[in-house]
């Protein structure tokens, strides 16, 4: 008896459409949670800014004549610092500094940096240096509080706390400065680190 053979090869069952959404799915949340470990904000980082900081305090109130110059190396110094820590923690991470929260991070962090940096050298010039503690505070919170928006909700709380003692750096006597910077620089920066290191890592 011949074997009866159908003209066309039937075809593989196609696969169903769920299937390629649950993938999706599961790749987009494996995606948000690797990326959303990252903050772009290292605590450890953050713990040794701010010990360099409560140094450079310390050394601008023992000359006085100096302090600016000294804050601004303090400054170089912390961003190193931070730099090398971001580079480190996303590595750990298993993502490029540049990735989406880092991108984002810098989209909203270096702006105010240079408006802080344009200022200094104007309020220099003019003779404002009582004003430049505050205005340093202020700026660097907003850096902060912008850069880390879509962070862990310790980035932009930090970046409020500094606006704050900008604030208070701004109407204090001018003496208060040196002190001012050291709560910020030195004390939030410490503060803020360990519970970054604590709850997120890095």
């Amino acid at each position: 008896m011949a074997t009866i053979r159908p003209i066309r090869e039937p075809r593989p069952e196609p696969v169903g459409m769920h299937h390629h959404a649950i993938d999706n799915l599961q790749y987009i949340r494996e995606t948000m949670e690797r990326a959303g470990s990252f903050t772009a904000v290292p605590g450890v980082g953050g713990v040794l800014m701010g010990c360099t900081a409560l140094a450079a305090a310390v050394l601008a109130d023992r000359q006085p004549a100096i302090a600016i110059p000294i804050w601004l190396v303090e400054a170089g110094i912390a961003m190193l610092i931070g730099s090398l820590a971001a580079w480190r923690k996303a590595r750990r991470a298993g993502l490029p500094l540049l990735s989406g929260p880092g991108r984002k991070f810098l989209a909203g962090f270096v702006p105010p940096l240079f408006v802080g940096a344009v200022l200094t050298l104007a309020f220099s010039r003019a003779g404002f240096m009582p004003a430049i503690p505050g205005m340093w505070l202020l700026l660097y919170g907003t850096a902060v509080l912008t850069g880390g928006a879509a962070s862990v909700p310790a980035v932009p709380l930090m970046g409020i706390s500094f606006m704050a003692v900008g604030t208070a750096a701004v109407f204090a006597p001018a003496a208060w400065g040196n002190w001012l910077l050291a709560a910020g620089f030195g004390g939030l920066h410490i503060v803020f680190g360990i519970v970054i290191k604590v709850k997120y890592g890095g």
